[in-house]
């Protein structure tokens, strides 16, 4: 078990800095420990779909209704989310929203507050479409903030300054029409009208942006579409964020433009930026096939390279899904239910250099091979959330062995350890 003193990790935990604390800002000099945390709560039913970090408080999202704090024998209800501090675990009393449907999508907001996404109509028997903000201090809306999402599920957030990006399967924000992506003022939720870049032409039934990252001048989004504004971007493209308004950068690849099995006619999944923003990695799904392609893959793309893109190192798993990835310099953490990694001859097996990552892995960003790292995990479903933070590694799921430990459906791999190479 885990045998760090409380002071050295509080003491970590207050070079935190306070706002926006999301996966890809944050640098790290190692990799994380494999051993967990023993202070993480416990979620005991359903499934982690996000995590955010607001201060020193920890908020998580996903479809559940029960959890317990570690080493405690009382169960809490707790609908679709709550919070604990990150110093102590402790679940934080006061913060107890309603939510009627499950959260997708979270980020920290200034002032002691969390933005919300997901597929829930009301807060508190209160209506709220899809978004809304809450206060950390007794979960109750913070007034003035009156997003009007319409039409679809609120799947990704992300904020800086005061700007807050708004990814899903919506059709409307506000009276302005807004298909799976928008920019809201984060104090007022109003929708922004110079802001009205435009997925489409989606490979299944619906355009829906699935995963989003924001670097300072980049804003990366993947999922079921293969235009942005009229140009080709299967399914994944870049957005310039430092003009006005805002325009589809010139970046491109081919990469995704091709078919995985037939139940998977969108596969891109997880996105996520290096702290420095010079590249970003992105996560799939899509069933193994007779050659290797962009199925069940972790791909680095850099961020700046112009024209026709080609990833500049892919990694297999086999056929295993991932859903979530974070880069934090010193590896690209991706999280499923994969099986194995380094494995671009695997067919549901092991082939040739094939290693064992169940659930979970590190990948070296510059080599693109797995990492030694192998903390393993009961797979499940698979790891839905990263967050990457200045004391660690947070991770949600919907299993409850993390490290050969139990850490239901929450965990956290600590800072600092002697780097891999």
């Amino acid at each position: 078990m885990f045998a760090r003193t409380a002071s050295v990790l509080a003491a970590a935990i207050l070079l935190i800095p306070p706002g926006i604390a999301a996966a890809g800002t944050i640098k790290h000099s190692s990799v994380v420990s494999a051993n967990p945390v023993n202070t993480t709560p416990h979620v005991l039913d359903g499934i982690v779909n996000a995590i955010a970090l607001a201060g020193n408080t920890v908020i998580i999202g996903g479809s559940f209704g029960k959890v317990r704090d570690a080493g405690s024998t009382t169960t809490l209800e707790r609908d679709n989310i709550f919070a604990y501090d990150l110093t102590t675990g402790r679940i934080l009393p006061g913060f107890t929203p309603y939510l009627d449907r499950p959260v997708q999508a979270l980020a920290a907001g200034a002032g002691g507050t969390v933005y919300v996404g997901g597929s829930f109509t009301a807060i508190d028997d209160a209506q709220a479409p899809g978004l809304a903000r809450l206060r950390l201090s007794d979960g109750s809306r913070v007034p003035g903030f009156g997003p009007q999402i319409y039409g679809g599920t609120v799947t990704s957030l992300a904020g800086r300054g005061g700007h807050l990006y708004v990814g899903g399967d919506f059709t409307r924000a506000g009276h302005l029409s807004r298909t799976a992506l928008a920019r809201l003022d984060a104090v007022t939720g109003a929708v922004d009208p110079s802001f009205a870049i435009k997925p489409g032409s989606p490979r299944g039934s619906r355009t829906k942006v699935y995963a989003m990252s924001l670097t300072t001048d980049r804003l990366a989004v993947d999922g079921d579409f293969t235009t942005l504004d009229g140009l080709s971007r299967p399914q994944l493209g870049l957005i310039d964020v430092t003009v006005s308004p805002a325009k589809v950068d010139g970046w491109r690849t081919d990469a995704y433009a091709g078919k995985c099995k037939d139940d998977f006619p969108s596969y891109v999944r997880g996105l996520d930026f290096a702290p420095d923003g010079s590249y970003f990695a992105v996560v799939t799904t899509g069933g193994p096939l007779a050659a290797p392609k962009m199925c069940d893959t972790t791909a680095r793309f850099e961020t700046h390279a112009g024209g026709e893109v080609d990833p500049t190192w892919v990694n297999h798993t086999g056929g295993d899904s991932l859903y979530a990835v974070a880069a934090t310099g010193a590896a690209v953490y991706v999280g499923g239910h994969q099986r194995w990694l380094n494995n671009p001859r695997g067919r549901d097996s092991a082939g040739p250099g094939a290693v064992e990552r169940p659930g979970i892995g590190a990948i070296h960003p510059r080599t693109g091979k797995a990492l030694a790292w192998n903390p393993t995990r009961e797979r499940g479903i698979g790891v839905k959330a990263f967050l990457a933070h200045r004391g660690g590694l947070l991770v949600g799921s919907d299993t409850t062995q993390l490290g050969h430990e139990y850490h239901a459906r929450v965990g956290m791999f600590p800072l600092p350890i002697t780097p891999d190479s």
